[in-house]
C-alpha cells in the first residue's frame, strides 16, 4: 500500500476504526463506517492543487455510486485570495451544493488571528479547530483550547472555526513503516500500530465521524442543517463567572457535544443569508459579521440591532492577545449567546464593505516562486507546493 495511503488511515481510524479496545468499546467514532478514500498528496503530504481538485471532482461525479455524504478535509493551505477566487474552494463548494456534508481543519498555525487555511475559510463549510484534555482524559476541568489551534475571522469577516472537537495527542491506527513514524519514532507504538499525534486534522476526522453518526440516525439531513445541529448542540468554554472563557474567533459556538448533535432537531440555523449557487455562479458573493478595530482586535458587529458596524459588547465577541494557553475552562451546556447572534450569517459583498485598516499578505507568500499555482515545484527548485496535510506541531 503506498505511503500516502497510510498517511490518510489515521485519519480515517478515527472517524471510523471498527476496532475494539479490551474493553470491548469501538476506537473509532462511528464504527465501520463504509469508506471511500481518494489520494490526492504525496507519501510526505504534499500535493498539486491540480491534484487535489481532480480528487474532489471525482467526489462529486461518484456521490451517488458510492452514497458519499461526508468528506474530510484534513489539509491546508495558506489563503490567497478571496474564497470564492480559489480554484480549491469551488471545487468544495460544489461539493457542498451536491448534498456532501464537508468537514475541514482550521490549521495549525495558531494562535494568532486570520490564521484559519483554506478550504476551512469557505464560509459554507463546518471548519474545525483542536482542543486537549492535557492528557487527563477522565478530568474535564482542565480541557484547553490547543495552542496551536488556527484562529478566525477569515479575510471576509466570517466567523471560524464553526466548533472544536479532540485533536490533542490523538492516538490512531498506523503503519510502523510510514513517513510520519520514521520521523517521529517517539510517537508510535510498535506492539499496537498506533501513532500519536496532535492537530485539527484530527480534531476534523472526530467531526467526520459524529457527522457519520447524524447521518444515519436521519439520513435525509441536509449539510446545512447538519452544520446547523452541530454548532446549535456545542458547548462553549466558560469561565467560573459565566463568560466566555475564549473568544467566537478561537472556539466558534464550542466543543462538539456528539449526543446532543444526533438527537437535535435544530434546523435553519446555519449558513443564513448565503446563496451559494449565487456564489458558485459569480452572481454574488458574501462576507460575515467580523471586522478589525483601530486597536487590532477583532470584534463582531451588530448587523441587527445597532447602526452598521457597531461592535457587540458581550464577553467572548472580541479576540484578544491576552489569553493564558495553559489554563482549562468548563465546557458548558447553559451559557447563551446575547443578541440572538446567527453563527454562520453573511451579507452580500457588493455593499462594499472594507476591513477598517485594510489587508495585505504579510508574510509574503507565491503560489510558487518558480512554476504556475497549478504545477509540483520542479525536481531541485524553489517552488513550494501550495496544499499539504496539515503541518506536523508538537503534542500537546
Amino acid at each position: 500500500m503506498p505511503r500516502s495511503l497510510r498517511l490518510s488511515s489515521r485519519v480515517f481510524s478515527i472517524a471510523a476504526s471498527g476496532a475494539q479496545a479490551l474493553s470491548g468499546q469501538y476506537l473509532g467514532i462511528a464504527p465501520r463506517a463504509n469508506l471511500v478514500i481518494v489520494r490526492a498528496f504525496d507519501g510526505q503530504g504534499g500535493g498539486r492543487y491540480a491534484d487535489v481538485i481532480a480528487g474532489l471532482n471525482w467526489i462529486v461525479a461518484n456521490k451517488a455510486r458510492y452514497n458519499i455524504r461526508v468528506l474530510n478535509l484534513s489539509f491546508g493551505a495558506q489563503p490567497q485570495s478571496f474564497y470564492w477566487d480559489d480554484p480549491l474552494n469551488q471545487a468544495v463548494m460544489a461539493a457542498w451544493r451536491a448534498g456532501i456534508v464537508v468537514v475541514a481543519a482550521a490549521g495549525n498555525s495558531g494562535p494568532d488571528p486570520m490564521t484559519v487555511d483554506v478550504p476551512g475559510n469557505v464560509p459554507y463549510v463546518i471548519t474545525v479547530g483542536a482542543l486537549t484534555d492535557a492528557n487527563t482524559p477522565y478530568n474535564a476541568t482542565d480541557d484547553r483550547l490547543a495552542s496551536f489551534s488556527s484562529t478566525g475571522p477569515t479575510f471576509e469577516g466570517f466567523v471560524k472555526p464553526e466548533l472544536v472537537s479532540p485533536g490533542g495527542h490523538i492516538a490512531a491506527s498506523m503503519s510502523s513503516s510510514s513517513y510520519l513514524a520514521n520521523i517521529d519514532p517517539d510517537s508510535m507504538s510498535l506492539l499496537q500500530q498506533l501513532f500519536t499525534m496532535s492537530g485539527t486534522s484530527q480534531a476534523a476526522a472526530v467531526t467526520s465521524g459524529v457527522v457519520a453518526l447524524m447521518l444515519q440516525e436521519d439520513p435525509s439531513l441536509t449539510p446545512d442543517t447538519v452544520k446547523c445541529r452541530l454548532m446549535q448542540s456545542a458547548r462553549p468554554a466558560v469561565k467560573t463567572t459565566g463568560k466566555l472563557a475564549y473568544s467566537v474567533f478561537q472556539q466558534g459556538a464550542g466543543l462538539i457535544n456528539a449526543t446532543a448533535a444526533v438527537n437535535s432537531s435544530a434546523t435553519s440555523c446555519a449558513n443564513r443569508g448565503l446563496d451559494i449557487n449565487a456564489d458558485l455562479d459569480g452572481r454574488e458573493h458574501f462576507g460575515g459579521p467580523a471586522n478589525q478595530g483601530a486597536d487590532g482586535n477583532y470584534y463582531i458587529m451588530d448587523l441587527d440591532g445597532g447602526p452598521w458596524g457597531d461592535p457587540l459588547s458581550a464577553d467572548g465577541y472580541t479576540w484578544s492577545k491576552g489569553y493564558p494557553w495553559d489554563q482549562g475552562y468548563a465546557w458548558s451546556d447553559g451559557y447563551t449567546w446575547s443578541k440572538g447572534y446567527t453563527w454562520s450569517k453573511g451579507y452580500t459583498w457588493s455593499k462594499g464593505y472594507t476591513w477598517s485598516k485594510g489587508y495585505t499578505w504579510s508574510k509574503g507568500y507565491t503560489w510558487s516562486k518558480d512554476v504556475p499555482w497549478w504545477e509540483s515545484p520542479p525536481t531541485g527548485g524553489s517552488g513550494a507546493s501550495p496544499a499539504s496535510i496539515a503541518s506536523f506541531v508538537p503534542n500537546e
